[in-house]
């Protein structure tokens, strides 16, 4: 039954391998065509073409395509991902700014010396440890992704097309202000895999509001475990980050509201446009009306379509949780590279505390509040050694990811092959080969050997 499976599966699943994106204006290219050609020599034209392409499919020939991208990828995406690529080009001016001033800062201070010393006695076996459980932050990224489609038979991302999607997650939030750049660059590279703008969307979406609420949900989990800690540590200051986590929440229940009622909030975003527009606070109303009136909805559509399958949602919200424990954790490795006893469950709720405190600065990178933060969080756990700590663990949680995601910004999938119809052929492969295992020995005693 297992081998049956197996061969009929190929057939009914698979489909001819063609570059990405595939589902738009492919078209097999036989020969030049002539300018004019009358109805009976185009009809001939068109039955040597699906000759050629039937034996082009079954007998493993070359078939080419004429991709056409611009029907896929919209001009409004292409020119948000330039802009966001422009974003980016100012973030990294500012930050080699901010790096000239830290160095300033170390040398006019008298720390230099300090921190050359602290570096020299860091055990790197930790730093790497630190930066392999990144490696796995971004393994779980991908990961959520895979589920958000894997029930789709006909959805035309693959497995490189969301290690580019996540790659730019990380890239544009690290080196766009706020963040901002982050959303057009991936739903950019959606469209670009085969996807249409709306399913693009959808599917960002669903994934950025799952990855809010787990913000949101590590850290009251946090605040329950380490509430005393936090008062006694740092007392009426704690009231900052608690104000922070409870914006946090707010936003989450905002967006989920926006969800159940879309219509109800673009007509207050149609009015607060209006009203902006009247005294000249708005420089391109044609993008703002475009966001309250079609963004919306489709935000809306996306996250409700999402949501019919609440095991998928929920599995999604799992690996957001343990993709977030992985970046929360990264302080912890770092102390111990210094030979620091740390305790991981503070250092998971001090991380969760220190991102809310990042995010919260409209600055490439959080700069300012990561500085800041690190020093009041993480400051009386490294002591003397604070600077150098606040270096290795920037470097392991935004430097290093950024330099590493950029080369993988370009990762394109061409297999052609739907990740649901690789899912159920690993599958038959796998129970074929479970149950050869298991017959390896008849009930009278013969060994079966397969080669």
């Amino acid at each position: 039954m297992a081998e049956d499976a197996e061969k009929n599966a190929p057939v009914a699943q698979k489909r001819p391998k063609a570059p990405k994106p595939q589902v738009v204006g492919a078209k097999v290219s036989v020969g030049k065509p002539k300018p004019k050609a009358a109805p009976k020599a185009a009809a001939g034209a068109a039955k040597t073409a699906g000759a050629a392409q039937k034996a082009a499919t079954g007998a493993g020939a070359k078939v080419k395509y004429r991709v056409n991208a611009a029907k896929a990828v919209s001009a409004q995406d292409r020119e948000a991902d330039k802009q966001s690529m422009g974003q980016v080009h100012k973030s990294l001016a500012f930050l080699g700014i901010v790096t000239l001033a830290y160095l300033a800062y170390l040398i006019f201070s008298g720390q230099m010396d300090v921190f050359l010393s602290s570096l020299s006695q860091v055990d790197s076996s930790w730093i790497l440890r630190g930066a392999l459980c990144y490696l796995v932050y971004y393994v779980i990224g991908v990961s959520a992704y895979v589920l958000s489609v894997i029930t789709d038979p006909n959805s035309p991302v693959g497995v490189r097309d969301l290690m580019s999607v996540e790659a730019a997650g990380i890239f544009f939030m690290n080196l766009t202000p706020n963040g901002m750049g982050a959303a057009p660059a991936q739903i950019y590279r959606l469209t670009r895999s085969g996807l249409s703008v709306g399913g693009a969307g959808a599917l960002h979406s669903t994934r950025f509001i799952m990855y809010e609420a787990g913000e949101g949900i590590f850290a009251a989990i946090m605040l329950i475990f380490r509430l005393d800690y936090f008062l006694n540590s740092f007392g009426d200051f704690i009231i900052i980050g608690i104000l922070l986590f409870a914006f946090k929440i707010l936003e989450c229940v905002v967006l989920f509201a926006i969800c159940a009622y879309p219509k109800f909030f673009s007509s207050i975003g149609n009015w607060v446009l209006r009203f902006a527009n009247k005294h000249g606070w708005v420089k391109d109303y044609d993008h703002w009306y475009q966001v309250v009136n079609n963004q919306i909805m489709e935000f809306s559509d996306g996250f409700k379509s999402a949501a019919k399958n609440k095991g998928d949602l929920i599995g999604v919200l799992v690996l957001t949780l343990l993709q977030l424990g992985c970046l929360y954790a990264l302080p912890w490795f770092v102390l111990n590279a210094f030979g620091k006893e740390a305790d991981l469950i503070t250092c998971l709720a001090s991380g969760s505390m220190l991102e809310l405190l990042t995010s919260a600065i409209p600055l490439p990178g959080g700069t300012g509040g990561a500085e800041g933060g690190f020093a009041l969080l993480f400051g009386g756990m490294f002591g003397a050694q604070a600077s150098a700590g606040f270096v290795l663990w920037r470097a392991i949680e935004y430097f290093l990811p950024t330099l590493c995601a950029a080369p993988l910004l370009g990762l394109r999938s061409t297999s052609g092959e739907s990740i649901n119809h690789r899912f159920k052929r690993y599958g038959v492969r796998l129970r074929r080969l479970f149950s050869r295992r298991g017959g390896g020995k008849g009930s009278d005693g013969i060994k079966i050997t397969f080669k």
